[in-house]
Formats: structure tokens, sequence, C-alpha cells
């Protein structure tokens, strides 16, 4: 890890479970193997007001870690500022006209890119103040393609955010009943940690897409450009892996923070002597360019923001304009997405940061749940789509963030980046994709813990690990994982180890994959 901030008890150096002894774990109920529970030593009296609150001397940190790891999360999730708005403006609608709905109204790009910082800001703030974790928030990646497409085919922009609303609420309902958290909890450990490793893998080829060392191809993925790694972006990505793995291995406190910060400088010098451009731009494809923003000093640093899109839904007019149960299958669609992406994005943070007891869960998470299901809610009343906790919040964590104060820091720079969203333009995706992948790397380790002796636990964790990357869901790996884990205990006669509401979640994931014919049929 870049530093030395991890606890000294409580959970293993990776994030796995402890035990009580030496005793085995009970391979046979999912529990993975465990290292004996070592010491805590004498608690750390809290130095001030702010520490007691975000118990940062408790958690082994400071508050230098927790600045660190705020920037460091900002810095690898600011491209969302960019690509929310365009994922929204790019799906054609009627008359081929990009980012139209259905009544041809295209949400101004600005604005999307003013309100999604906005939120980001807000919402990562309120995590932090109320959950005291280092969870970020900003609108999440997949559920916004899927907005898009409704609104292009079904749906106007006020009647599908409407639906987000809902569907936010209704998890925030979900949590209050404590339902969410139950759900949490009656996941096995086995599959806990496969959610982990998988999700260490879904960010792996998260950051070599961004990066283009892998793109779409014949038959499936291809390695660069023609086979080859080509074009200066590919070199800048390779200098900032190779750069952060050294600062890692060395221990170099804030070892990803200085690689997305050199990297950067490096591609701005680089486009700067180049000129090489975006990789789509007016004049089509330019396989050797930049992904998403390109790595130039703005003519201007602030702007106006533009928040007009605030408050732009309709609630109940996609019923009216679809039939009440086609909208409900647009809720439910979007609502399981939502749901279980934020069990592995909780449980993977919660494993870097040695932050899960040793039964895989996080202590105190209801404030956690609470404030990412208003966040969905908040996404579709800002018209930018659900706003849901990020993956790559692991990065932070991974740079010494363990508290609610990461989160404070991150949310603030998400705020300043309101005004200055053309300065956060400037960091590209092959500077901030290396840290991803780092993270991948870390979180990886973590397959040690695993059960392998029991066939039907090993296919559950590893369609659960092996799904997440390659549908580019975390959702379809835990439902994979979930319903195989179910179907595969039942027969090898180990009902008792199947929690009653594994039993729900199993039928829930069943709907989910089966909306399509569903959507047809009704």
């Amino acid at each position: 890890m870049p530093q030395q901030s991890r606890p000294s008890g409580g959970a293993s150096a990776s994030g796995g479970p402890v035990s009580t002894g030496d005793t085995p774990a009970d391979v046979s109920a999912g529990t993975p193997p465990t290292i004996p529970r070592r010491s805590e030593g004498p608690r750390p009296r809290p130095k001030n007001g702010m520490d007691r609150y975000f118990g940062i001397s408790a958690r082994r940190s400071t508050v230098g870690r927790e600045v660190r790891g705020g920037f460091t999360t900002f810095f690898t999730m600011a491209y969302i500022v960019v690509l929310n708005p365009i994922i929204l403006t790019s799906i054609a609608g009627p008359g081929d006209v990009p980012g139209a709905d259905v009544e041809g109204t295209v949400l101004p790009f600005g604005s999307i890119a003013a309100v999604t910082a906005l939120l980001a800001g807000a919402l990562t703030i309120l995590m932090g103040v109320v959950g005291r974790y280092p969870f970020a928030l900003a609108t999440g990646l997949g559920i916004n393609a899927i907005v898009a497409v409704f609104a292009a085919t079904q749906l106007s922009w006020p009647e599908i955010m409407g639906l987000v609303v809902l569907e936010g609420l209704l998890i925030t309902v979900l949590v209050l009943t404590g339902f969410r958290r139950a759900v949490f909890e009656a996941i096995p450990p086995q599959l806990k940690t496969a959610i982990a490793v998988g999700i260490g893998f879904f960010l792996t080829i998260i950051g070599l897409a961004d990066a283009g060392i892998i793109r779409p191809g014949n038959p499936l993925i291809s390695f660069g450009v023609g086979g080859q790694l080509a074009g200066w972006p590919t070199l800048v990505f390779v200098v900032g892996l190779l750069l952060m793995a050294v600062l890692v291995v060395r221990k170099v406190k804030g070892a990803l923070l200085i690689g997305i910060v050199i990297t950067t400088v490096l591609a701005i010098v680089v486009e700067a002597i180049a000129g090489i451009g975006p990789r789509f731009g007016d004049d089509g494809e330019n396989p050797r360019g930049w992904w998403l923003q390109v790595p130039a000093l703005p003519d201007d640093v602030v702007s106006t923001p533009d928040l007009s899109l605030l408050g732009n839904f309709s609630l109940f007019g996609g019923f009216e304009r679809i039939g009440i149960l086609a909208a409900l299958l647009i809720v439910f669609s979007i609502m399981i997405a939502d749901f279980f992406d934020t069990v592995g994005t909780v449980t993977a943070v919660g494993a870097e940061g040695d932050l899960l007891d040793e039964k895989r869960n996080l202590p105190k998470s209801q404030p956690v749940l609470l404030v990412d299901s208003l966040a969905a809610a908040a996404g579709g009343a800002g018209s930018v789509s659900s706003n849901t906790t990020y993956i790559e919040s692991t990065a932070g964590v991974a740079d010494g963030a363990r508290t609610g104060l990461a989160s404070v820091v991150t949310g603030l720079l998400f705020l300043v980046a309101v005004f200055f969203t053309p300065l956060v333009a400037v960091v590209p995706a092959e500077a901030a994709a290396p840290a991803l992948v780092i993270v991948g790397a870390l979180m990886v380790t973590q397959i040690r813990y695993l059960s392998w002796d029991d066939m039907s636990l090993v296919i559950p964790a590893f369609l659960t690990i092996a799904l997440m990357p390659f549908t580019y869901s975390i959702t379809n790996g835990i439902g994979a994982g979930v319903i195989s884990f179910v179907l595969l205990r039942l027969v090898v006669g180990r009902r008792r180890d199947i929690h009653p509401l594994m039993w729900v979640i199993a039928v829930m994931f069943l709907v989910y994959f089966a909306l399509e014919p569903l959507q047809q049929l009704f």
C-alpha cells in the first residue's frame, strides 16, 4: 500500500476477515479462511472535536491522509463531469438527433455538467458528514446510459427522470424499513469476498478501456490499435502505470495522487507538442487520440454554471405515457442496478480500507445506505440521472482515506468544479486510469480469502468475479453469484446455509435478468 496506515488489529492487512483464534473457518458455510485476530492495543484519544466526530485517530488515520485521499478520489472520478453530459446527449432520438427525447428535446450540455458536479459535491459532503465513511457519490455510469435509451425511445426527459426519483424514493423506504441493510448482511462472506475481487478486475478493465489498451474489436476485444500499443495517450498511460506501481511498491505516501498529477503534467506537455486531439471529434474517429478530455490548458478557467435543469422532472408523467406496468418495470430495472451496485461498492471499498467486521459487513451502515438512496432520487430531481456511491472511492482509500472527512474534501472539490468545469477537464482519462489498475491489483489480493475446496462455493464466487468485468456490470456479477449460490447449496443439501432473504434476492435477480421478455410481453 502507498502508506502504512492499516489498523493494527481487527482485520487483515488486505481487508480479509479475522477470527478470535486459530480455528479454521467453517468452509461449508461459505466463510472464507481467516487469520488470528491481533490486539488493537490502546484506543487512541481524539485530538479535537473533528477527530472525535469522524473517528480519525480511532481508524488509525490523520487529517493529512484524509485530505490526500479526498483529492485522489476526486481526480480519479472527476471525469464524470464531462462523461455524463456526453452519455446523456449522445444517443440518437427522433430524427436521429443526438440526445433528443421522444418529444425532440435535448438537454443542454453545460447544464448537465454543472448540475452533475453540484450534486456530486453536495451528496458526497452529506455522505461524509452523515455516513462518516470515505465514500464519494456521483451520477451512476450504466444507469445514465439506460436512462438515455429510455428517453430516446419511450419517454421525455422529465418523465424518465421522474421514474428515477421514484426509484430513489423506493430504495429510501427499503432503507428505512431495514430491508436494504438486511439484504447486505444476508449475502454470505464467500460472495462478499468474491464481490471485492470481482470489482478489482472490474476496475482494471475500466482503466484499460479508458486508456485504449483494450477496445471493442472483432470478435470481442482488441489490443490497442490493430493489435499493437500505439499513440501518445497510450504511452502516457503506460508511464503513469509504471510510475504509480513504483511509488506504491516503495510505500510513498500519496502514491496515487502524485502519480495522477505527474501523469497529467506529462499529458499536457505531450498534447502541446504533438497536438493529438480527441479520439472522437468532428472529423471522425482518431484511434490514437485522447479518450475523453484533451489535456490542454483552457482559455477560460472559470465558467458561470447553468443550473436550469434542477427540478425539471415529472413524477408520474411516465405512467401516463407508457402505462403503469411498463413504467414499473423501468423503475424496477433501475432500482436493482442501483441497489446492488451499492452493495458491491460498499463491500469493496470497506474491504480495501479494513473497515468491514469479521462477517464482511460494514459497521453502522444504515446512514451510508440512506444517503445513497436519497442520492438516487436527487439525481433524478436534478435531471442528471441517478447518483450512487462510486467504486473509484477505493482509490482514495488506497491512498490513506478512512473516514468521512475524505468525502467532505472530495465533495468540496466537486463544488469548486461547478465553477471551474474547464479546469477539471484538463485531467485526461489516461492519467487517472493507471490508478484504477493499481487499485484493482490491490483488491484482487483478497482472492486468498476464498474457499476453494467446495465447488458449490467456488462456482458462485467464480461467476461473480468473471461477470463483473466481462459484462461491465457489478449488478450482473452479484446476480449470477446469488442465483448460483442458492441453487448449488440447495442441490448439495446445504439448505441451512441459505439465508431466507437470499431466496428473495435470487427471485429478484431472476426477474431482473428476464426484464427484456417481460417488457415485450406487457
